[in-house]
């Protein structure tokens, strides 16, 4: 009984008020009835949601109205705006660092879209709890294109001094001005101006992230900012860029744009002529070839070339070969021939010594042939002197002698002094 008086008694009380108040105070806070009869909304009007509570204050009537203000406790609105900020998935931090990396993604892509100026620094905590470096870089791709929909300059802050400077603040950068680009673009080229951090202006790498976002939507605008870009480190990674771009659009579009590049710019026209063929010499080698077909003999076509064979004998060296022997240019047929047997004697010297071995000795054949002799004088070197002997120019074949024979002198000394005094060669 005592028992009860001191312990049982207040604990029954202390209940029994609990549950009174709740009863007192959640009452106002139960959800509207739905209306019906003399409360629906008039024809021709849309119902407007019942605010949570049956006789509500000034204040809440203007949230419920939608006016956007917050009241003040005069009933009269303040003026200042209130926006509410979608909401985020619960336990956002949390599941970031969770290993389930479908959860993680989905419910950081849901912070992504929802973010807004109010909310980012909770979806930059959710990216923050990840580790720092290149495993999280799909993340933070995320994040930068996001927050430079919202505001640019305090993305490019935050990846300027927030982010692992080794291996996040470059990437980062890149993909706020590739976002910002694609809003404002005089923007994004003004901030890259003002603050790039290169001693040289043409150097200005900033300015490649610009031209990927401008790509994305508008190549054609793209490409008329790399071409006004100064010849430097810059022009060169827009234009590999740029090639890889193009080149998606089929060959015909990409040699148009290739080709259209003005010649007075030798040098970059070589480069984006040998980068587009690179591209194109993966997709189409029968295009690639044509294309390479009706060029002139020049150090572009050349490179086109070097990519094309690279690509062609891998796959078919037979077939490359049929190609190399119609080219009609001698200058042209020639060098693709030397690259052709660079290429082929690495896979199989035994078919690239049978192949040359059906064309006649010539001038013209000397590249190749020189060429053939380099690339097996350290696995045959006696071969290697007998080919050489087939080589028409006297300088030319003394080169590939001296070649052969340094090479069969380090195996065979006495065997290779013999064979030089036998043949009363002396190169």
């Amino acid at each position: 009984m005592k028992f009860f008086l001191k312990i049982g008694l207040p604990w029954a009380l202390s209940l029994g008020a609990v549950f009174y108040l709740g009863l007192y105070v959640g009452d106002s806070s139960l959800p509207p009835r739905v209306p019906s009869g003399p409360d629906q909304a008039p024809t021709g009007q849309a119902a407007s949601p019942r605010p949570p509570s049956s006789n509500p204050s000034p204040a809440d009537r203007s949230v419920a109205e939608g006016s956007g203000s917050v009241a003040r406790k005069d009933g009269k609105p303040s003026g200042i705006s209130r926006n509410v900020s979608p909401p985020l998935p619960p336990n956002l931090r949390r599941i970031m660092k969770g290993r389930d990396i479908v959860d993680r993604l989905g419910a950081y892509l849901d912070a992504v879209r929802a973010m807004d100026g109010a909310n980012v620094h909770e979806v930059v905590e959710a990216f923050e709890a990840l580790p720092k470096g290149y495993g999280r870089h799909l993340e933070m791709k995320l994040l930068m294109r996001g927050w430079a929909a919202i505001d640019p300059e305090a993305a490019l802050e935050y990846a300027t001094n927030e982010l692992d400077h080794k291996s996040e603040t470059r990437f980062g950068i890149s993909e706020v001005l590739a976002g910002w680009a694609n809003s404002d673009p005089q923007g994004a080229i003004q901030w890259a101006k003002a603050n790039s951090n290169n001693a040289k202006p043409e150097d200005n790498a900033k300015l490649v992230g610009i031209i990927r976002g401008l790509a994305e939507n508008n190549l054609g605008a793209a490409d008329e900012l790399f071409r006004s870009l100064p010849e430097g480190g810059a022009r060169w990674q827009a234009s590999t860029f740029l090639a890889q771009e193009f080149a998606k659009l089929g060959p015909q579009e990409a040699i148009k744009w290739a080709e259209n590049f003005p010649r007075e710019d030798e040098r970059m026209r070589e480069t984006i002529l040998g980068q587009l063929g690179a591209k194109l010499s993966q997709q189409n080698l029968t295009a690639t070839a044509d294309w390479v077909r009706g060029m002139e003999d020049d150090k572009a076509s050349r490179r086109i070339t070097d990519n094309l064979l690279m690509h062609w004998v891998s796959k078919s060296p037979a077939e490359a070969a049929t190609w190399v022997q119609g080219l009609e240019n001698e200058q042209k047929r020639s060098y693709a021939m030397k690259q052709l047997t660079s290429r082929w004697s690495l896979l199989d010297p035994i078919s690239t010594a049978q192949w040359l071995n059906t064309l006649p000795p010539s001038p013209a054949m000397d590249p190749a042939v020189g060429e053939f002799v380099n690339m097996i004088s350290a696995r045959d070197p006696e071969g290697a002197m007998g080919w050489a002997l087939t080589i028409q120019n006297q300088e030319s074949k003394n080169r590939a002698l001296r070649k052969a024979y340094g090479a069969w002198e380090k195996v065979a000394p006495q065997r290779a002094r013999n064979w030089k005094q036998a043949n009363n060669l002396n190169f």
